[in-house]
């Protein structure tokens, strides 16, 4: 087991698999992976974040009109992609994955549910309307249980799981990419996500040999 590492699964829901309504590229090819990676066990904490938007949320381009889905804006004066509405409260395609087993999970973590703030990082919210970025509280509670090192895992690979562990490095965990058990939207945003990852210093790791 590893003692003082918690794995973070990011948003491995229907709505970004193929056919969903936010697709990522090869989406659902992370899901056998991910069940297996549950089953054995080897973290003292694992956390599921799971995509959780009220109807009419602030980033889905139905909100804004004459914008189109994937157009960017500027939100509270800083970047926002506009999405297509995705992982609306309790509809289907907002549930964790059904093909995982997801009774090993200690924690789960909905993100994205103010109206008027996105929120990729299962660490702090996106900025809003007073500029700055709110807790999750998911930094806490992961010291309070002795947690140092984090593994992350799930979709989409270069917006929720990039932000996700580049918090993690900011908040003072060490951090590392399951890059196998990672989609992208697009894979033509593989090598600037790779890049990223590099020069923050964040690990790069295959989960076989990880977690060997």
């Amino acid at each position: 087991m590893h003692n003082h590492a918690a794995l973070i699964l990011v948003d491995v829901q229907p709505d970004f698999m193929p056919g969903g309504a936010l697709a990522c590229h090869e989406g659902d090819a992370i899901v056998p992976g991910i069940d297996r990676l549950l089953r054995r066990r080897l973290f003292k904490q694992t956390v599921a974040t799971q995509d959780w938007h009220p109807r009419g949320h602030i980033s889905f381009a139905s909100m804004h009109a004459g914008t189109n889905p994937f157009q960017p804006i500027q939100l509270y004066g800083h970047p926002q992609t506009l999405w297509p509405d995705h992982c609306v409260q309790n509809t289907a395609g907002a549930a964790l994955h059904p093909d995982i087993d997801w009774s090993p999970v200690d924690l789960i973590l909905r993100k994205g549910n103010d109206p008027d703030v996105d929120s990729y990082s299962g660490f702090r919210e996106n900025h809003g309307p007073d500029g700055t970025r709110p807790s999750t509280g998911l930094a806490g509670w992961l010291r309070e249980r002795g947690v140092s090192e984090v593994y992350v895992a799930g979709l989409a690979r270069d917006v929720c799981v990039l932000w996700t562990v580049q918090d993690a490095l900011s908040l003072g965990f060490r951090a590392h990419v399951l890059w196998d058990l990672t989609r992208p939207v697009t894979p033509d945003s593989d090598a600037d996500t790779r890049a990223a990852l590099a020069s923050a210093g964040i690990g790069i790791v295959e989960s076989a040999s990880a977690l060997a």
